[in-house]
């Protein structure tokens, strides 16, 4: 029997004829500081939008619906939840939700189904791989030996397998240990263990503070990550009104963000103590990683990788994909809010840097070259290449005004990067015109200095060139 209906109530008014009134609790599982996640959690729940959606008609008129949020730090948690019938919703990465999926079809009565995508990067982005910031170590090589700690079961924990085996490294390649997000960032702070690899956002937002530095990418693996909604099977096919519910409720929470991500991003830090700055670098325009409610196929076939990775080292049942998946509640809720979903289900992306570089007074017509800097106390402002970005900022604060944090896109692996955390590859031989390329990673800058007869440089370095045109 479901959990759902925990309280079958009379009023104390039912001896006068009142209809008894059942209490349906949901239990909706969401990780509140995994940024690529807000808009599936911790933004329905501030802003009451699932209480907003919920049916009141037909069946429901007579249920009152309790929401009982249970926040976890990852994935493995919520799967445990579902499984121990105390959560009917639960939201997690790619590697915990093929678990879910396989764990539950292993158990008869307990199976969950994916029904939405919250986000995702098409390549892999999001999770990374961090070392302390004084750290010898700059690519994956480095760490031979080396003891590494990762969230086990998470979406990070499965690009790290995944890096190891796509490059015919062994899985004792470095010494993998399991560490929370919390405990791996106090370990890495300590210099208690050599690298910390952990999913969305902590491979930026430990950076972002001041004493880590990414060495590693998870679009260095090319294959997707997402995170997306699983529900309890018999749940949703007692309640199917709720599902859709939920999924519209996700669905206005991606269009408010979208509406205007510096008050997102600003209300996020506020529900969460995930820097601003860092909310916006995933969700803002061009940003790591993309909202989409869809079901494409190629997050289908990255399920599968992730389980052919798993099975290969005899840590996840069989999985039967097709029975898993469910989109017809995705489908009623872009029916119900006149909306293509098969259209939707085809693009990638969408949601690009644009506006008017006040600096170069020029559109922003290429948003992979492009950047925006965010000054103290006022918005973000685009401008449309690397040079004007950075020749911006160095007049900003020329001026005495303090620049909160500068974007730019990485040339190698096309995704956003704090700008005082890249390297450069600059030739400055004319000075009136400088190339300035930015990069995550040193060994990409020094690659493409070389190629352009330039040479590696620091933020502040090529902040100094960008300076002399403007």
């Amino acid at each position: 029997m479901s959990r759902a209906i925990v309280a079958l109530s009379l009023s104390v008014t039912a001896v006068f004829g009142a209809h008894a009134r059942e209490e349906l609790v949901i239990g909706i599982g969401t990780q509140n500081t995994t940024t690529n996640t807000v808009t599936g959690g911790v933004v329905i729940k501030e802003l009451k939008l699932l209480e907003k959606h919920l049916p009141r008609t037909g069946k429901y008129k007579d249920i009152d619906f309790k929401l009982d949020w249970q926040n976890a730090t990852s994935g493995p948690p919520i799967i445990n939840g579902m499984m121990a019938k105390k959560l009917d919703i639960g939201m997690m990465g790619d590697y915990p939700l093929l678990v879910a999926g396989a764990t539950g079809q292993s158990q008869p009565g307990n199976e969950t189904q994916l029904v939405a995508i919250i986000a995702y990067n098409a390549f892999g982005s999001g999770n990374g791989i961090v070392v302390h910031k004084d750290s010898p170590y700059y690519q994956l090589s480095d760490l031979k030996g080396k003891v590494v700690s990762v969230p086990f079961g998470s979406a990070a924990h499965g690009m790290v397998l995944q890096a190891l085996q796509s490059r015919g490294l062994p899985p004792d390649y470095f010494s993998l240990v399991s560490q929370s997000p919390e405990v791996g960032t106090t370990n890495l702070q300590e210099r208690k263990i050599d690298a910390h690899a952990d999913f969305v956002p902590f491979a930026d937002l430990l950076p972002y503070r001041g004493f880590a530095r990414k060495i590693f990418d998870g679009v260095q693996t090319n294959v997707p990550t997402f995170h997306g909604v699983v529900v309890r099977k018999d749940f949703a096919e007692k309640y199917p009104e709720v599902v859709v519910a939920y999924i519209a409720s996700l669905m206005e929470a991606n269009a408010w963000l979208k509406a205007d991500p510096v008050r997102a991003a600003t209300k996020i830090e506020e529900w969460t103590k995930v820097e601003k700055e860092v909310a916006y670098l995933y969700l803002g325009p061009g940003g790591i990683h993309t909202l989409d409610p869809t079901i494409k196929p190629r997050w289908l076939d990255t399920i599968k990788i992730g389980h052919g990775v798993l099975t290969g080292l005899n840590r996840v049942k069989p999985l039967d994909v097709n029975a898993w998946v469910n989109e017809s509640y995705v489908r009623e809720a872009f029916k119900q809010a006149r909306l293509d979903y098969d259209a939707q289900k085809q693009t990638l992306g969408g949601f690009d840097i644009s506006g008017q570089d006040k600096l170069c007074k020029t559109a922003v017509v290429n948003p992979k070259e492009a950047g925006e800097v965010w000054v103290d106390g006022g918005g973000v402002e685009p401008y449309s290449s690397p040079l004007c970005t950075l020749g911006a900022v160095a007049k900003l604060e020329a001026a005495g005004k303090k620049v909160r944090v500068a974007y730019l896109i990485d040339k190698s692996l096309g995704i956003k990067v704090f700008a005082d955390k890249a390297y450069y590859a600059v030739n400055a031989s004319d000075a009136r015109k400088p190339v300035i390329v930015p990069f995550l990673l040193k060994k990409d800058a020094e690659d493409h200095a070389a190629r352009i007869g330039g040479k590696l440089a620091s933020y502040a370095e090529a902040l100094a060139a960008a300076a002399i045109p403007f």
